[in-house]
């Protein structure tokens, strides 16, 4: 694979595409910005700007001011290569939070390994009712101790509004969900990305998010995507790049919360 091709087509076609990216959702090109909006369980951020050091500033404040006007709180995914080259620092002076950063790999889907076996008791499920992302939802609050409240809503409205596009499956020991990972294919693209792959702690180690990642890479393969994207945490890195994932830079959320939220009470 060609890396900065690899990078140049993730750039153009999916941090710089707009329109409809779900019944709700919008991106939508505001200046030198691309931004995401939607409903209170959509995604809210910015995921693409061109800006410079006379630009970036105000390009900053005014998508403050947009999202405090519909009283959300918003990320702004700030890239390796993203200029000016102290966009992270501005950002921070503007009051946004720097999430962990992440790690931007990307695979040919054809050229992953075929599925793996998985271990004795293990199967995978695929998750098609809301009983099922209530085991989604179970699976991350376990595995990353933290509340899985806001996923439910999301994984809920992406099951009702589209199931097409969001594939969802479990590892499943018997009765009990060991892992669970989600894939969101983007049409038109040529890209599928991967999400979640969180697995119980007693679970870890034996080849359950290998198999995952295997087997979301051959249903994409099967629909028509030449691309798997990640942005990958230090845990999921090492993996992905024995599975032949390639690094091509790195991403960190930066957050922005409102001060207060219009309408709503304050804690």
């Amino acid at each position: 694979m060609d890396h900065e091709e690899a990078l140049r087509l993730f750039d153009r076609r999916l941090r710089r595409r707009t329109g409809a990216d779900g019944p709700q959702a919008r991106l939508r090109r505001a200046g030198d910005v691309i931004r995401e909006s939607g409903s209170d369980d959509d995604w809210h951020g910015v995921v693409w700007s061109g800006l410079d050091a006379a630009t970036a500033d105000a390009a900053i404040a005014a998508q403050i001011a947009y999202f405090t006007a519909l009283g959300r709180d918003f990320e702004w995914k700030l890239y390796a290569y993203d200029r000016p080259h102290d966009l992270g620092a501005r950002l921070r002076a503007a009051g946004f939070t720097p999430e962990p950063e992440e790690t931007l790999m990307v695979a040919e889907t054809a050229a992953l390994p075929a599925p793996t076996t998985l271990p004795d008791g293990i199967r995978l499920v695929e998750v098609i009712d809301p009983a099922g992302v209530e085991l989604m939802a179970e699976v991350h609050e376990q595995a990353f101790g933290t509340s899985a409240a806001k996923l439910r809503d999301q994984l809920l409205a992406e099951l009702s509004r589209t199931p097409d596009t969001v594939l969802m499956t479990l590892a499943m020991a018997g009765d009990l969900p060991v892992c669970a990972a989600r894939m969101e294919l983007h049409p038109g693209t040529g890209f599928a990305s991967l999400w979640g792959g969180g697995t119980l702690a007693a679970w870890r180690g034996r080849g359950i998010y290998r198999a995952l990642v295997a087997h979301r890479a051959r249903l994409a393969a099967a629909k028509g995507y030449r691309y798997l994207q990640v942005d990958a945490s230090d845990q999921s890195r090492p993996i992905l790049q024995r599975l032949g994932f390639a690094v091509l830079t790195t991403t960190t959320p930066y957050l922005y919360e409102q001060r207060v939220h219009p309408s709503r009470p304050t804690v």
